[in-house]
């Protein structure tokens, strides 16, 4: 779906979860169908985070072994299951330790531009070792990712991935344009969080259908799949920012505030606050004012901006699991369907 193109915002094809043991089970579940895939991708990870540079060794493992969920190489794996593959096939294997490397890379990065201190519940690489390790080691995870990728001797995988990294880093780029932007409208956020955030998806959908020599269909419904599953987890993501707590998170709310960055509840708020409430939202997007994140969460909620917000996400978890169409029915397409489902109904 175009990011700007209207939603079917029709909750009934997927229920938002009451807990948050539910939602864990639904990750811990679709992640046991491929418990062998995991546990050989964690091995491949961890002999390619080999180097004969001590801080390289030891800030990469910091970042890599700091309690990631490994959604983006897990949906690889499912996604290679689904087209016969087995999880353990030592292409599936290598790129989704790949994507796993440049998710960390990116999030190296990002740590260093937004100036965080915390993530994951910990604190983050660039305030243990500094903002230059933190990105130069970003750039060896990615270098790194390229020559582990050629192993794969496939063109089509390195064009994949070419295409992803550049699109990521133009995410990341408009991100920063948009900073501090209290008019940025739905469509500019929807754009910037699909190339930013659904475009690692996306690749992982694109990888297995390559991996597996499936045909044209396949690979465009595992992409749209993996956009779609991308684009309703950042949204997520961007609503428990007003929604969690720091120890929920792990990170601290109203960083998003703090860093100026206009997400959907913010967005959506906009529209149909009170004048007065407007200014509020305004000047803390414009200032980066974290200590106005109590009365900007009063004016979401205050606005039914949540709900709406939950609503977008629906919509494009209940796209991804229609994207799965082109696969066979399968206990692994299931799982698919519960990555989808545990994208929105996420606490964590």
């Amino acid at each position: 779906m175009n990011p700007g193109s209207p939603a079917n915002l029709d909750t009934a094809e997927v229920g938002i979860l009451s807990t948050e043991q539910a939602s864990r089970n639904l990750l811990s579940d679709a992640a046991q169908l491929v418990e062998s895939g995991m546990q050989a991708v964690n091995q491949c990870i961890k002999g390619n985070l080999n180097s004969d540079i001590a801080l390289i060794n030891s800030l990469s493992a910091y970042i890599i072994n700091s309690g990631g969920k490994r959604l983006r190489p897990l949906t690889l794996l499912l996604c290679s299951r689904t087209l016969g593959l087995d999880d353990t096939n030592q292409n599936a294997v290598l790129l989704a330790a790949v994507i796993e490397f440049i998710h960390t890379a990116t999030l190296l990065h990002d740590d260093v531009v937004d100036n965080s201190d915390l993530r994951r519940g910990n604190a983050t690489a660039n305030a243990v070792w500094g903002n230059e390790a933190s990105v130069l080691v970003g750039d060896f995870l990615y270098s790194r990712a390229f020559e582990m990728m050629v192993k794969t001797n496939k063109m089509a995988v390195m064009d994949v991935m070419a295409h992803t990294t550049n699109r990521i880093a133009e995410g990341e780029v408009m991100q920063l344009l948009n900073a501090h932007s209290a008019d940025l409208t739905e469509n500019q956020y929807l754009e910037t969080i699909t190339r930013k955030t659904a475009k690692l998806f996306e690749s992982a959908g694109q990888l297995a259908a390559v991996i597996s020599d499936a045909d044209e269909s396949v690979y465009l419904g595992l992409a749209a799949y993996g956009r779609h599953l991308g684009t309703a987890f950042q949204i997520v993501d961007d609503m428990l920012d007003y929604t969690q707590d720091a120890a929920s998170m792990g990170k601290d709310p109203g960083d998003d505030l703090a860093e100026g960055k206009p997400t959907l509840p913010v967005i959506q708020a906009m529209k149909t606050a009170s004048k007065a409430d407007q200014e509020i939202i305004r000047n803390a997007i414009e200032n980066g004012d974290r200590e106005s994140i109590t009365r900007i969460t009063q004016i979401i909620e205050s606005t039914g901006a949540l709900a709406y917000t939950s609503r977008r996400a629906v919509a494009e978890a209940n796209l991804a699991k229609q994207a799965l169409k082109c696969l066979p029915d399968s206990r692994y397409r299931q799982a698919l369907e519960n990555l989808a489902e545990f994208s929105v109904a996420r606490t964590f």
